[in-house]
């Protein structure tokens, strides 16, 4: 078992029905669908948020009567002024709210003398970030994964070249984008509305639970369900700030998936660039009967701070794992659209492991998202064959979408081949492949004191200060996160008094 509450995961919950979704024109529309029949709350965290954004698109850039998010919310609350509309949304720091158009201040104004509660959170140490992207209706249906609800990130699973749907408000389209969000009915979405209403009391502005009245919470009908009666696990990272205690569920998740993998460690993740991550996966390749390990990135980050320090650093951490492969076992991918012209920005943040284990959520594969930031990741952990089976289709649908095959074909050709890169090369054989190699970039002398000492990518609060020692407290770090779950192996009574299910803290 995986998910162990107070260790890897925060809660283990039932959901009566869940759904891993594709990209964000699948997201959106499921969305509004739900928030539409709320009849008690909606709450949504995010780490940015623009009321401009439209949920169904079109082709001139704009939409249906009332269909931009900011809109969309306002008339809820107006109309139904019993449901409690909130948003909650990290206060970022200038020079990242000027890249994104000011959304955090165009947003407050937006709601303004509207009943609308919006509020942007300032409660995490200086440079850090609030990342949790949850959005919950009803305390029945919530959303949990990498997406933002933002101007420039909605894309379908075509991820065409060129989509005029893709327009922002100030006339130019952005590029194609991946994205992965998980859809939970049930007690785990109640779960993750104490999670945002933790958030609010962090913030300063306590939310109330909402009543036990009659729910309006319907399963959106263009989704299809993945899963039912599941268990789910919620893992958190929380810095160690303002009186709270650090929480690190996410590494130790990805650490105790990594260790427990037997034939397949699937990871597709904005930024790869984690040295303990890196450590945990070369352990692996090292073994002669150890798993595969597939990776899936962006080719070269969209931001200029982001190519400076992340990928800098993961060349690195691609070096290190290409040097650890002696079983050849090991293949890292960037996607591309299908004419071969643009490549796909992963934002998405998803591991497969062995068809027993799928986790999306918030958390990149680095020091950041470790111990700095705030992070909410969900996980179905298989119970039985037909869960596993499930899991089984979701990953055969998610490499489909890359390279333009029905999920059908994918299947056959991993059960063909035994291999996840082998299927992918016997598919993606093309002139023009949508799946090409990762390459480390070469780095000069100042990228090597960039991803020497990981700048950009502080571990916790006290790192942040101090890069000079980050290697030597990231390896002190790994060796308490593993005697942790050496701990949770031979002594799993000790774990958690309450057994499947860990006590939510009284504030956070």
């Amino acid at each position: 078992m995986l998910l162990h509450p107070g260790l890897t995961c925060w809660r283990l919950e039932r959901a009566s029905r869940a759904a891993f979704l594709l990209d964000n024109a699948t997201y959106f529309s499921a969305a509004k669908a739900a928030m539409l029949h709320a009849k008690r709350s909606i709450y949504l965290l995010g780490w940015a948020f623009d009321p401009l954004t439209q949920m169904e698109p079109d082709t001139h850039g704009g939409g249906p009567p009332g269909d931009r998010i900011g809109d969309l919310l306002r008339n809820i609350a107006c109309d139904k002024p019993e449901v409690d509309v909130r948003v909650l949304v990290w206060k970022s720091a200038l020079p990242i709210a000027a890249s994104q158009h000011f959304f955090p201040h165009r947003a407050r104004r937006f709601f303004a003398h509207t009943p609308v509660r919006f509020r942007l959170d300032a409660s995490v140490p200086f440079g850090a970030c609030h990342h949790q992207k949850v959005l919950v209706i009803d305390d029945e249906i919530a959303f949990c994964g990498g997406g933002d609800i933002c101007t420039d990130r909605w894309d379908t699973v075509r991820h065409r070249d060129s989509d005029m749907r893709r327009m922002m408000p100030w006339g130019q389209t952005h590029g194609p984008r991946h994205e992965v969000m998980a859809i939970l009915e049930g007690p785990v979405a109640e779960a993750l509305g104490e999670l945002t209403r933790l958030r609010w009391r962090r913030a300063g502005r306590p939310a109330p639970t909402p009543e036990t009245s009659e729910s309006g919470a319907v399963w959106p009908a263009q989704v299809a369900v993945d899963f039912r009666d599941v268990q789910v696990g919620i893992a958190r990272t929380e810095p160690a700030w303002g009186g709270y205690p650090a929480v690190r569920e996410t590494e130790r998740l990805h650490l105790a998936a990594i260790a427990a993998a037997r034939r397949l460690i699937y990871l597709e993740n904005q930024y790869l660039t984690s040295p303990i991550i890196a450590q945990a996966l070369a352990e692996r390749l090292s073994e002669p009967d150890g798993p595969e390990v597939v990776l899936v990135s962006t080719a070269r980050a969209p931001s200029w701070f982001d190519h400076a320090t992340m990928d800098r650093s993961r060349a690195r951490f691609l070096k290190q794992l290409a040097a650890a492969d002696i079983h050849g076992r090991f293949r890292a991918f960037c996607p591309f659209t299908r004419q071969g012209k643009t490549g796909i920005i992963v934002h998405s943040k998803v591991a497969i492991i062995d068809d027993i284990l799928l986790r999306a959520g918030s958390a990149n594969l680095n020091n950041r998202s470790s111990g700095f930031d705030s992070e909410c990741d969900v996980a179905v952990e298989a119970e039985d064959a037909t869960q596993s089976a499930a899991i089984a289709r979701f990953r055969s649908r998610l490499l489909a979408h890359y390279i333009g095959c029905s999920p059908e074909q994918f299947q056959t050709a991993y059960e063909d081949t035994g291999s996840l890169a082998g299927a992918i090369d016997r598919l993606d054989d093309g002139e023009l492949r949508r799946l090409r190699p990762l390459e480390p970039a070469r780095l000069g002398p100042i990228a090597s004191i960039v991803s020497t000492f990981h700048l950009g990518d502080p571990a916790e609060p006290a790192d942040s200060w101090r890069p000079w020692r980050r290697k030597g407290d990231l390896e002190r770090t790994r060796q308490a996160l593993l005697a942790d779950l050496a701990l949770a192996r031979t002594a799993p009574g000790k774990i958690s008094s309450a057994g499947k299910r860990a006590p939510a803290p009284a504030d956070g």
